[in-house]
């Protein structure tokens, strides 16, 4: 079955937003930003807001997380508009998608190693800084012949995408400005499909992304280097590019982005007024900063008032970039 993308865009209204948490582990002080800047850009633009389970790698996520999140979401006065997607009931879609891609001889099987990979570039000079991403050299991509059908038993390997050549990707981020990134210099064919099976993030992420209508996507910097692949893809299955603002990551006390990795504490939503707090403090991360102590305020009450805020935030940097 190959999948229509006419399916993929059903009847939205201008504005569709979303926030997609992965269930490993409760919402933090970094989550709850993004989620708060996502919820009130929609808001503020009169838009749909909705939420998405991104649960597709299953040994990371932990059972019952994702409603933990979802009580949690509620308990700030974060509500969405629509039932809520998990990622993990949508695998035939995906697996439409990559059956699609395959036709098209656009994606190919890889069975190196992180190791083989190093050592490749290393032989090319080509090594990069530790914590930073390693651009594939093309291994497993000069020499494989494609069939008529994506092949139902592989060893195990990792499905890529092939980039065609001299793909620089420009796009202008609302929080950031002008973005450009050199797709074959700096990234090299990415991973669709991991080795162990778990679609990847990249293709999950803009299929789903389609689907729903998403418009406007709201999440934190640290995802800003993906947004070149994402735009790739969606260019390449014919989908809509959305408009993309990336916010400004919570950091811990070494500087380094607060993580459920890093074991980041839970932000404390027992009472309306421990929620309250939780979210005024998102808020003035975010650059709100004159908004009311809450006292005498019910949570609708505040987000009304911060929403407001946030459309005053939004025209001033935009004016700046323009």
């Amino acid at each position: 079955m190959i999948l229509a993308v006419s399916s993929l865009k059903p009847p939205h209204p201008r504005y569709r937003g979303r926030f997609a948490p992965s269930p490993t582990g409760p919402l933090h002080a970094g989550s709850l930003a993004s989620a708060l800047g996502s919820w009130l850009d929609a808001r503020s633009n009169q838009g749909a807001w909705l939420v998405r389970i991104e649960d597709l790698d299953a040994p990371r996520c932990i059972a019952g997380m994702d409603q933990r999140i979802l009580a949690q979401l509620q308990a700030c006065g974060l509500t969405w508009d629509e039932e809520v997607l998990w990622q993990s009931q949508q695998l035939k879609t995906y697996q439409n998608v990559l059956e699609t891609l395959y036709s098209d001889r656009q994606i190919y099987p890889c069975t190196c190693s992180r190791q083989q990979i190093t050592s490749a570039l290393s032989s090319q000079g080509k090594l990069r800084a530790r914590n930073q991403e390693q651009i594939y050299p093309g291994t497993c991509r000069h020499g494989y012949v494609w069939q008529a059908q994506l092949p139902e038993a592989m060893p195990p390997s990792a499905w890529r995408l092939a980039l065609k050549p001299e793909q620089v990707i420009r796009f202008s981020d609302a929080e950031l400005g002008s973005q450009e990134q050199n797709l074959n210099t700096d990234v090299g064919d990415f991973v669709l499909l991991r080795a162990d099976g778990i679609v990847a993030y990249q293709l999950a992420v803009v299929v789903d992304d389609a689907r729903q209508g998403i418009t406007h996507i709201v999440r934190g910097a640290d995802l800003l280097s993906n947004t070149a692949r994402q735009i790739y893809l969606q260019g390449i299955l014919d989908y809509p590019t959305p408009q993309y603002r990336h916010l400004p990551l919570v950091l811990d006390p070494h500087g380094e982005k607060l993580s459920k990795q890093t074991q980041a504490t839970e932000i404390n939503t027992a009472s309306e007024a421990a929620a309250l707090q939780a979210l005024q403090a998102a808020a003035l991360h975010l650059g709100l900063r004159n908004l009311s102590d809450g006292q005498d305020q019910t949570i609708a009450e505040w987000l009304l008032q911060a929403t407001h805020a946030w459309a005053d935030r939004t025209k001033q940097i935009s004016r700046t970039q323009n």
